[in-house]
């Protein structure tokens, strides 16, 4: 399922978002930021709105200042992931 929000022309025309820069996208990178900041998206789901990197993200984040959620439930795993990624070596 996917969602389009429909913004109309005029709206679009009086964001203050820069001429070089494309609507579309700093709109899905501004909902993207929102819903993680609040706890409604993860981190991967947010960085596929904003279609970005796993590193592009979190460069976002850290220039918005926004804190990065790290729960008990990542840390295993990560833990988990590293165990199983030292064994291969």
């Amino acid at each position: 399922m996917s969602i389009v929000i429909e913004i109309p022309a005029d709206v679009v025309a009086s964001l203050k978002i820069p001429i070089n820069e494309d609507p579309k996208k700093r709109l899905r990178i501004e909902l993207a930021l929102r819903l993680y900041e609040k706890g409604l998206a993860s981190f991967g789901v947010a960085r596929r709105i904003a279609g970005l990197s796993k590193g592009e993200f979190m460069e976002l984040l850290i220039r918005e200042k926004i804190p990065i959620h790290y729960d008990e439930e990542e840390l295993k795993h990560d833990i988990k992931v590293a165990e199983e990624l030292a064994k291969k070596l």
